[in-house]
């Protein structure tokens, strides 16, 4: 007897259902930002923005001599400067597109767009906190290649870093250069200063991951046990030694990748002359750009001709987007990107070594631009940042805040109307205002994103 079944003799006459909602989107927390403090270039200016600061001057070491003028002391300064840039992201999508999707692609576009503006206003103020110089490494180890997965962090570390900005002078929040207390003391009412959002305090701002080993941890003290109308920050969740924590998982993650993909020296097609180099290689998550996976520097690469260059392939690892930096010809300090035709065709890394896909046959050609790569952890351990600062470590300045733009009608270039595009951009820069107003401790965790 014939059955009539559902595939494939039927299959054709049946609708598709497409559901109205979509499906949901990660949340990225973003807190970096809000602790920057916000500065204007004025326009006409130029792009730099640099700011002085003058040195206390120095105490006299005795007494001054009667009728003897004193030594002038000279006054110093020291300076600041960032250097603003332009940021923009576009999304283009024809008239049939529009037509024919069930859903308004082009509100979603301007929505995505919106949210891809504040990623990225976050994303570049954390790279900009990497350049404060002082780091310490969990446990007194010394480089981030020395960490082991059992170094997680401890109210060791915190002590020590809280000693160390506290000696420094580092201005606290809530502190003396802070706001006003309003409150008096003997009013009928409890003084300001005794309540926890009043207290002067640095900032703590952690990896989720890190966030649960100071929850295992009892001296720190949780949110729930101060009460939740205490916090003052976005994504705060305990506080311990006048430091208040917060977490965001927008902070960026180094995983030990081991030593770099083996390169081959070939005598002709590039630039690298007759000699060895080293390579670095690392991997760039798709969506944030943060470079998380490091590989270690390999050993020497031949080239043997005096136009060499070197082929490799990058690796398969699913998700990234690979970068190559290269030494100078003998050298073994790798501080400079690869140049490579396979890398981006436009924009300032222009035929530079970046931004290439994975399981991929590439040649490296030159030496580009000056860029040193992050350090590597130890092959297989993650490591993670945290860092710690005062009131007025950061600031960001802008020159132009951010425009989204909307074009849906016809124009010179576009006289069928057939196109609808959606853009923002944004011109500031994210400088550090004073070195010794923050510090990066760097540690393993007991926990992974591995379930099960």
């Amino acid at each position: 007897m014939a059955t009539t079944t559902y595939s494939p003799s039927i299959s054709a006459d049946v609708s598709r259902y497409l559901a109205e909602d979509l499906l949901p989107l990660t949340i990225n927390e973003l807190i970096f930002h809000e602790f920057s403090e916000k500065l204007r270039l004025p326009k006409g200016n130029g792009t730099t923005y640099t700011m002085t600061r003058y040195a206390r001057l120095p105490l006299a070491y005795s007494s001054t001599a009667e009728g003897v003028p004193p030594v002038a002391t000279p006054l110093k300064i020291s300076q600041a400067t960032v250097a603003l840039q332009q940021w923009t992201a576009l999304v283009t999508i024809t008239d049939v597109a529009q037509a024919t999707i069930k859903h308004d692609v082009f509100k979603i576009a301007k929505e995505r767009l919106t949210l891809a503006a504040a990623e990225l206003m976050e994303r570049n103020c954390i790279n900009a906190l990497f350049a404060f110089p002082q780091i310490n490494y969990v446990n007194s180890k010394g480089a981030r290649a020395s960490l082991a997965s059992t170094d997680v962090l401890n109210t060791q570390e915190l002590q020590r870093a809280f000693a160390y900005l506290n000696t420094l002078g580092v201005p606290m929040f809530k502190g003396p250069s802070g706001p006003k207390v309003t409150k008096k003391m003997g009013e009928g009412q409890p003084d300001a200063l005794s309540s926890p959002r009043s207290m002067p305090h640095f900032v703590a701002a952690v990896h989720p991951m890190v966030q649960a080993d100071l929850r295992n941890n009892p001296s720190v003290q949780l949110v729930s046990a101060y009460s939740s109308p205490n916090r003052l920050y976005n994504g705060e969740f305990g506080e311990w030694n006048q430091m208040r924590f917060v977490t965001s998982n927008f902070v960026p993650s180094f995983l030990g990748g081991g030593t770099s993909p083996a390169g081959t020296g070939v005598a002709t097609g590039g630039t690298l002359g007759n000699g060895n180099f080293q390579i670095v290689v690392t991997g760039s998550d798709q969506q944030t750009q943060f470079e998380s996976v490091v590989y270690t520097q390999s050993g020497n690469i031949a080239t043997g001709g005096s136009t060499g260059s070197i082929t490799m392939t990058t690796p398969s690892t699913a998700g990234y987007l690979w970068t190559v930096y290269i030494s100078a010809l003998g050298s073994t300090t790798v501080a400079n990107l690869a140049t490579c035709a396979a890398g981006p065709t436009q924009g300032a890394l222009q035929g530079m070594a970046t931004q290439l896909p994975g399981n991929t046959a590439i040649t490296l050609t030159g030496i580009g631009v000056a860029k040193v790569p992050p350090a590597a952890p130890g092959s297989g351990i993650t490591v993670y940042p945290t860092f710690i600062f005062g009131k007025d470590a950061y600031a960001t300045v802008t020159l132009e805040d951010i425009e989204v733009n909307y074009l849906d009608r016809a124009e010179k270039t576009d006289p069928a109307n057939q196109l609808r595009m959606a853009s923002f951009k944004f011109y500031n820069g994210t400088f550090i205002k004073n070195a010794a107003f923050a510090l990066r401790i760097e540690s393993a965790s007991q926990f992974s994103m591995t379930l099960g």
